[in-house]
Order: structure tokens, then sequence, then C-alpha cells
């Protein structure tokens, strides 16, 4: 954890035990290629630090994130998610039916990666791409039973 209190004080943030723990569990999820909610985060950061609560994670989540040292994902339909890979411009592939996200590399050269048509005078230093789709748990599990309603077809 010395390395952890390290980047704490390099972001300008005091050393607390909570803040080691959430960074530690965020670390560990992210090694693991998971992007936590703020309860599961919770969870993770309480195997480290017994009475961490969960409105201790969101103020250490906040914290962490204005230091630069954690990302917030926020993914349409799903709770916000964190995790400890900030060192670069990725992206995301979300499943649409259990919610898992999967980090993906820029598509295209280097951060920002993507540039808008038009520029429309902004000098762009960050780009956010969510790429939907079905994991294959997902995918098997709706080929096992096909719950697929049969279109109506109307004739004019």
């Amino acid at each position: 954890m010395g390395d952890d209190a390290g980047r704490l004080k390099r972001a300008g943030l005091r050393v607390t035990g909570p803040r080691l723990a959430v960074l530690a569990a965020l670390d560990r999820a992210t090694d693991a290629g998971r992007h936590l909610a703020v309860a599961e985060l919770a969870e993770e950061a309480r195997a480290l630090r017994p009475r961490t609560s969960t409105q201790t994670v969101y103020d250490c989540v906040d914290a962490l994130a204005g230091g630069g040292l954690v990302r917030r994902v926020e993914i349409p339909g799903f709770p916000a998610r964190y995790e400890a890979r900030v060192d670069d411009n990725h992206h995301h592939l979300v499943c649409r039916s259990c919610g898992r996200t999967i980090d993906v590399d820029c598509p295209v050269g280097s951060a920002p990666c993507l540039t808008p048509a038009g520029g429309h005078d902004f000098t762009v230093d960050e780009a956010e791409i969510v790429f939907w789709g079905r994991c294959g748990s997902c995918t098997d599990e709706a080929g096992a039973v096909d719950h697929a309603v049969p279109e109506e077809r109307t004739t004019r």
C-alpha cells in the first residue's frame, strides 16, 4: 500500500485508510477487467477495511476521481461504475442484457482517437464511446430459449 499512499499524495489527496482500501479494491477490479458500482466497491473495500460505510465509499470515489486516480463510467440504464484505468483514452463495450462492461482500446490512433466532423471550434482532448451488444453468456442464454416475439406484418 506504500505505492497507493504515494499516488494519493501525488494527486494532492490526504492518505486515509478508506481511500487506500477503495483504491486497492479498484486496482484489483481493474486488473480483473471489472468495473464496479458503489455497492460492489463497498463490499470489496470492506474486505480490506471492515467498517467502511457506503457513504464513505461515495466520498472516496468522488475524491479519487477528482484527483484523477479513478474514472467514473456512466452507461445509460446502469448505475455508475468505477475503474482505476485512467492512463489512456479507452472506450467500453456493454452487454445490453447483463450490463457486463469491457474495456476497448481506441479504435483509431491515439487519444482522443476521434475527431468530430466540422470541429465546431473545440479542442478535443477526450472521446468517449460505448459499443453496445450482447456478451457470449447472454447470447448463448437467449439462443437456448427463444424469447423473441414474432413481428406483426401489416400490408398497406
